[in-house]
């Protein structure tokens, strides 16, 4: 069945962390998650930001949870922090970053790689034990139609030898398919409570277009044929809140091209789907963070 906001279950109780809350798709997943009566953390960077982001949602049990995903030092802090709470019912995995210029994380990795995939992996590595506590509970993996372009190049995972930024884009988003499901098939092998979601938004007209260069110009009119930020958050909520959502699912736009419409079940790529690349991206993402999920191959 086709899936809207209109369609997330009464969250009374739970608890959220949405990451990248502060603006576009995270704040209007967050939005929809408060009005549904849950405690919803937004993990931002900037405090002003997140207040601003408070503000704007107007009511219900939402906190600023400090988070910036290019640090590995602030990814653990937030985790500490985060762990602290009673319960975890879902983390949604939705900050990104796509095209900047070639930049460095505070430990010197690719930004994208970094605050892409690496920072998701470590954070969600940290909270699977808090996740753990609560039966049915959720880690959401935002991807992208980008992934299907996606090609990991093993031998430059630091854009140490070039760095082509749509290409290092398309393997981030390639890396969080892997991820999820690796996560899934090892969370199922341990017999774990938590279960592994992907989603992506389509094309939607948000912040995440403001280093695209002449294609920002033709943002506002991505209204008129894409998907508004409310509507790009439809995939994200069906994969953290639909009861009958998959372990291990992916879902996204229904319409042109998985580009825009109701969320429901997306279409991914062999490389996505092959145990062997998410192996080795499992084994390389633990060497490079330094974190350890614990979870033996499936």
């Amino acid at each position: 069945m086709p899936f809207t906001a209109a369609d997330v279950p009464d969250q009374s109780g739970k608890c959220f962390i949405v990451t990248g809350a502060n603006t576009g798709i995270g704040f209007e997943a967050a939005r929809v998650l408060a009005g549904k009566g849950a405690r919803v953390l937004l993990g931002c960077r900037d405090a002003g930001k997140a207040d601003e982001a408070i503000r704007r949602i107007g009511g219900g049990d939402v906190a600023h949870l400090p988070l910036d995903l290019a640090d590995l030092a602030s990814v653990r802090r937030a985790a500490e922090i985060a762990a602290q709470e009673p319960r975890l019912d879902v983390l949604l995995n939705n900050a990104g970053v796509m095209f900047p210029p070639l930049t460095r994380t505070a430990q010197g990795f690719e930004l994208q790689w970094g605050v892409n995939h690496l920072g998701p992996f470590a954070l969600t590595a940290l909270l699977l034990p808090k996740l753990a506590e609560t039966a049915g509970s959720r880690v959401v993996v935002t991807s992208s139609l980008a992934h299907q372009r996606g090609n990991i190049q093993w031998d430059d995972l630091n854009a140490e030898q070039g760095y082509n930024r749509t290409a290092r884009y398309s393997e981030s988003k390639l890396a969080n398919m892997l991820h999820f499901a690796e996560l899934d098939r090892r969370l199922r092998g341990a017999g774990s409570p938590v279960t592994a979601i992907g989603c992506h938004p389509g094309v939607a007209a948000t912040e995440l277009m403001r280093h695209a260069g002449v294609f920002r110009i033709f943002t506002p009119l991505f209204g008129l044929f894409m998907n508004s930020a409310a509507m790009g958050a439809w995939p994200a909520l069906q994969a953290a809140c639909d009861p009958s959502a998959r372990p291990g699912g992916y879902y996204g736009p229904q319409g042109m091209g998985e580009a825009r419409g109701s969320s429901g079940e997306a279409k991914r790529t062999d490389a996505a789907q092959d145990p062997a690349l998410a192996r080795r991206l499992w084994d390389v993402s633990v060497e490079m963070s330094g974190i350890d999920p614990g979870l033996a191959a499936a």
